[in-house]
Order: structure tokens, then sequence, then C-alpha cells
């Protein structure tokens, strides 16, 4: 019979006019849509079509109205389900968007939008892992071209030495294949490579500007590297083109709460958990903000409401111990012991419920009990890390041979001469934060935060690591030339001029590991000022050890390991006060408790700065402080941090063996 008297034949041309309109013209397709139903009531093809043009005109409520009853008539259909979790999402319910996404997944796993968009969901709610599972099923399932589809698979199993080397080989041959470039991307983004990722994601957008997802990819590897202005530049233009992405929208409050924007990241945090109530991640990311704006007790409460949708959750545990002046019940320390009675708890939980409860304790003064989880939990996070202290002595030995007086004087003068940067270096734990609320609380100085940019740069020059076997560091160190020490300068004071807000001259750089790089420092910025935070071993290294830190401190987690850092920073440190005299100021914490006005004014002085009475009074600056120490600099000094670690003592014998003769010399300065 001829398809044109054909009723099925009709229908059929009917609905694929339909299918084509609804890219087109949503409205049209409405009415196409509508007339089928006419005349085949509850099609779902039909449905699915006119569900699809309400939403894509934005009337979500009536393609809610027609896409609901459908999925109940049609539980098994995954396309159903994706374009349900499109409207729910329009509609602001996102948790139920994201039910309808992972169904869809669930019933028809070669959806590539549904892996997309459940990763952009599931980055919102901080579940990285997830996220990038998701990415690497979109990638997989979106490649069309037969030649890829064994890379993705070997990306989407974690096989990348082999989806590498097939990627590299295929590009060989089609240098200009964009999803090729940016599955190599991807590759590079996975291992670390995160320069070699950039490049790959640059070449992806030069040929293909609306290549949405390859934007994405290049906004989260810049913030990786802390290219911060540049990630926002694309997150700007990421949600320029889709204003609704959550995916888009997580990044944009993650790099807002990083640059000291606060109120614009607590707005979009606030914003989205009205579409995602019932995610227990996201109430954390908003505590965090929280907290680093000031706002304590909301603090608290974003912290409570997420552990009131996942007992669990042990980092929402510690993150209120980590308040230093949050102060856990009874009743709370029972819920973590129960928590830690379970068997199927995650490690990760698990070291973090570690730390809350030996802060719970050390708070009672039950210091046996306290240490045990201290050591319990770091013992744990220990074997999640890589630190070698061999490298980290062989780094300082290395520092000591080459950087010497004649090595500093055949550079004199090199570098940028600009005066603007006060580094606070040291140990974490030793009162840098202390000492930076007091200097921002002049009137020419702004506080920014723990700025990675140095230790990037030195990555950078050692070939990708600043220590270890792999590192080029000294060797390329030592062929700096003039020029090139002056472009690394002014490179970072470029990089670092996004994370400044007020017309003040000098700013604050607070990241404690920079005292590895002083020479650095030295010879790309010669005016900067350098203060070195010290704090009793004993007190420094224990506070440390019971610090849960989220990344970068990987030798806090043993206590032979963090006495023998503390033992390699002295050794350096009073190796620059040999070749470089009088460079670096060193404020020793016990000496800014007991005479606070004598150390302030010696460190203004320090820094050419006028004394100003503010200073003494840096607990009333409301700035963002974004450390462990946060609330604690909120208040007027006080003495009874200073020797908390005697609490510790009968169990603190591996640390004083590692520290040595330094724990006796202190605070004078050792190369012992």
């Amino acid at each position: 019979m001829d398809s044109a008297t054909d009723p099925v034949g009709t229908l059929d041309v009917a609905l694929a006019h339909a299918a084509q309109l609804l890219q087109v013209d949503p409205r049209l397709a409405a009415e196409q849509a509508d007339e089928i139903l006419n005349v085949a009531p509850g099609h779902p093809i039909a449905q699915l079509t006119l569900g699809s043009a309400y939403r894509r005109q934005g009337d979500t409520a009536r393609a809610l109205g027609v896409l609901e009853p459908l999925v109940r008539t049609q539980p098994r259909w995954g396309v159903a389900q994706l374009e349900l979790g499109l409207a729910l999402a329009n509609a602001h319910r996102g948790d139920d968007a994201i039910l309808a996404f992972r169904r869809a997944v669930e019933l028809k796993p070669d959806l590539p939008d549904a892996w997309r968009i459940l990763g952009d969901h599931l980055t919102l709610l901080g579940d990285t892992e997830g996220a990038d599972a998701a990415y690497a099923r979109h990638i997989r399932h979106s490649t069309r071209d037969p030649r890829l589809l064994e890379p993705a698979a070997a990306l989407c199993e974690g096989r990348i030495a082999d989806a590498e080397h097939l990627l590299r080989e295929h590009l060989k041959m089609h240098p200009t294949d964009v999803a090729a470039i940016r599955m190599l991307a991807e590759v590079g983004a996975r291992i670390g490579r995160y320069g070699d990722a950039e490049r790959l994601l640059g070449r992806c957008l030069e040929l293909a500007p609306g290549f949405l997802a390859a934007r994405h990819n290049l906004a989260l590897v810049l913030q990786k590297q802390a290219k911060l202005a540049a990630a926002v530049a694309e997150a700007e233009l990421l949600l320029h083109a889709d204003p609704g992405n959550p995916g888009y929208r997580n990044l944009a409050a993650s790099l807002a709460a990083r640059l000291g924007d606060l109120p614009r990241a607590i707005s979009i945090y606030s914003d989205v958990l009205r579409e995602y109530p019932r995610q227990p991640k996201l109430w954390m990311s908003y505590g965090h903000t929280l907290k680093t704006a000031g706002r304590l007790d909301e603090a608290v409460d974003a912290y409570r409401r997420c552990l009131e949708l996942a007992p669990h959750f042990g980092e929402a545990w510690w993150s209120l111990a980590n308040l230093k002046t949050f102060r856990f019940s009874p009743m709370d320390i029972a819920a973590m012991r129960r928590q830690l009675d379970r068997k199927d708890l995650a490690d990760e939980d698990r070291f973090h419920f570690d730390f809350a409860l030996g802060k719970a304790l050390e708070d009672a003064e039950d210091y046996a009990a306290s240490f045990g989880h201290y050591e319990a939990g770091n013992r744990l996070r220990r074997r999640s890390v890589t630190w070698s202290a061999a490298d980290n002595t062989a780094h300082v030995q290395r520092s000591k041979a080459m950087l010497t007086p004649d090595f500093f004087a055949a550079r004199s003068g090199w570098g940028s001469p600009a005066p603007d940067v006060i580094f606070v270096v040291g140990l974490p734990r030793a009162g840098s934060t202390l000492i930076e609320q007091i200097l921002s609380s002049h009137s020419q100085v702004e506080g920014t935060m723990e700025l990675p940019d140095i230790i990037q740069i030195a990555r950078e020059i050692g070939g990708g690591a600043a220590r270890g076997p792999d590192s080029r560091y000294f060797e390329a160190l030592a062929q700096l030339g003039r020029v090139e020490c002056a472009q690394l300068g002014e490179r970072y004071l470029v990089q670092t001029r996004i994370q400044r807000h007020s017309a003040a001259p000098f700013f604050i750089d607070k990241m404690p590991n920079n005292f590895a790089h002083v020479g650095l420092i030295h010879l790309l910025l010669p005016n900067a000022k350098i203060i070195d935070a010290r704090r009793h071993p004993l007190g420094c290294c224990f506070s440390a050890f019971k610090q849960h830190f989220a990344r970068g401190q990987a030798f806090s987690y043993s206590l032979d390991e963090v006495g023998r850092y503390y033992r390699d920073y002295v050794e350096l440190m009073a190796h620059f006060d040999a070749v470089l005299p009088g460079r670096v100021h060193r404020v020793i914490y016990e000496r800014m408790v007991e005479d606070t006005e004598t150390e302030v004014r010696r460190l203004l002085d320090y820094c050419g700065l006028p004394f100003e009475p503010a200073c003494l009074q840096f607990y009333r600056n409301d700035r963002a402080v974004r450390t462990a120490s946060s609330e604690q600099v909120r208040r007027p000094i006080y003495r009874d941090g200073v020797d908390q670690w005697r609490h510790y003592e009968p169990w603190l014998e591996p640390l004083k063996h590692a520290l040595g003769p330094i724990i006796d010399r202190y605070p004078t300065s050792s190369r012992s």
C-alpha cells in the first residue's frame, strides 16, 4: 500500500516532521505533536515530542504535565527519563533531576547527553570521582568515529597509557580531530600534566570555538594550575552560553570563593541549594564559604544540615571540628563513634571521623583517647599520599650546595624590582595566619590567601617537579638569565593581581611551603619582604599532626616525618640567614603571644611600614580568612594554645627523636 494512504506511514511521516521542527521551531513542533495526539491519543513518541517542545519554549509546567505521566506509563524508556530530567532541572527540582538522569543512563547507557549532564550535576555536588566517570562515558558514547572507539573505551576503563598511545597515533594522521584532541587533553589532566592539557584544549577551541565541553575542561585545567584570571574568563563564556548549567555554576562559585568574592560565591551556592536541597556535599561547600566569610553560626547550620542528610559523611564532622572554636556535645561524640563502628565506612570518611573525634576528646581533656584517634586518622591518611622525606632532605642539601653567596652576588639586581609582596613562610600551624591578620590590618597591606604561584613556577622550572629524582629544578635555576628572572617575577605579579581587591600598595602571600623556594623568590622579586613564622618544634609539629589538611602537606601524617620536615626547614632557613643576612625576618610565635606590641612594631619596621594601632586590634579585621586558624585570629591573642602539646608528651617520642637537638636549641637557628 502506498505510504500516502497508509495511516501508519502517515503517522511516521508526521512524527519525523515534528522531530525536525523540534530543532528549529518548538512552537510548531508542539502544534504538530498535538495534532498527532488527536489522531493517536497517548502515542509515546508524540508525547515525548510535545513535552520536549514545551520545555524548549520555557513552559516547564506544561512540559512536566506531559512528561511525568509519560514515564509512569513508559518506565523503561531512557530517552523519556532524560527529557524529564531536563524539565525537572528547569523547574529547579535538581535532586529529582539527578534521579531521572541516573535512571536514563541505567536504562540506556549509550546516551552521551545524559552522561554529560549527569557529570555536570555531579560536579556541582562535589562528587568529582562520579563526575569524571560520567564524563568519560560521555566521551565514549559521543564518539561516532570507529577509530576513536578503542581509545574512548580505554579512557573510560582507566587504561590511561593505552588511551594516550592510541590517541597520539590517531592524531598523527588526523591532527585537526577536535574530539581526539579533547580526549588526549583528558588523558593529560588525569595524570596531572595540566600544561599539556591546557595547550591541547586551546588548540581544540581554535578549531571549534563553540565546543563547550572542551571549554569547560579548559577552565578546570586552568583552575588546577591557579591561572585564575584565565579560568574566570572561560567560566564567564560558559555561563553566557548556558546560564543554568550546574557544572558551570559550581565552577563560577568555587572561583569566586578562591578570589575572595565571597558574596557572589555565597549567592550562587544559596541559589543552587534551593534547587538541590538534599545534596550533602553542596551544603558542606556552602558551609566552607560561610566560614571563610566569618559567618560562623550559619556555617555550623550548613554543616549540620549536611549531616542530617549524610550522618556517615566524615568530612562534615571534621569541618565542624576544624572551626577550632566549636565544641561537640556528648551526643555528637556518641554519634561519631557509632559511625566509626560501621564495617562499610569508606577510608576517607573513617580518617575524617578520627581527626574529628581527636579534637572532640581533646576538648573533653581525654588526651589518651584523643591521641589514639589522631594517630589512627594519620596512619590511615598516610596510606593515600605520596611523600619522601629523603627527597625533601636532598632538596635542602642541593639548595645549600648551589645557593651560595657567590651565586647570589653574580645575580645581584636581577628580577622584578617591584616591592609589592610580603611573603609569610614557615610550617603550617606556626602562626602565619596571625601574622597575616596583623599585617592586613594595616592600611597599606592587603591580605590574600595561600597563593600557589611560586610553587607552580618552581615546578615548571623543574620540568614538572620542584624536588625528587625526576626534577631538573636546580639545573634549570642555575641557567636562568637576567631577563628570564625579571619576566618570571612580573609573571608572578600579573598572575596574583586577580587576588587583589584594594588599592593597598602591598599584599601578602601566605603559602608556608614557600620557605623551600626563598632562593627563587630572591631571584625573581629581590625587593619582596620574607617573614619566617616559627613556633616551638613540638608545638608546631604536633599541631600539624592533629590537623587534617585537604592537600599540600603530605609530610604531616607521621610524627617522624613531620619532625624530619621541621628539621630540614630549620636547616634551610639557617642557610639563607647565612648567605643572605637580614633578608628574612623571623617571628617567634611565643614571643608574639607574650609581648605582642613589641613584636608587631619589629614586624612593621622590617616591612618599612609605620605603626598603626589597628595592627594590635587585628581581631576586629573582618577580612576573609581561608585557613584552619580562621576563627582563632578573629579573637584577641590568647596563651592557651602555646603549650597544648604538653598534654600529649607521653606519646611524642618519635617526634622528639626526629627533631633531635633542635628542640633544645629553639628558638635560635640551627644547622643540625
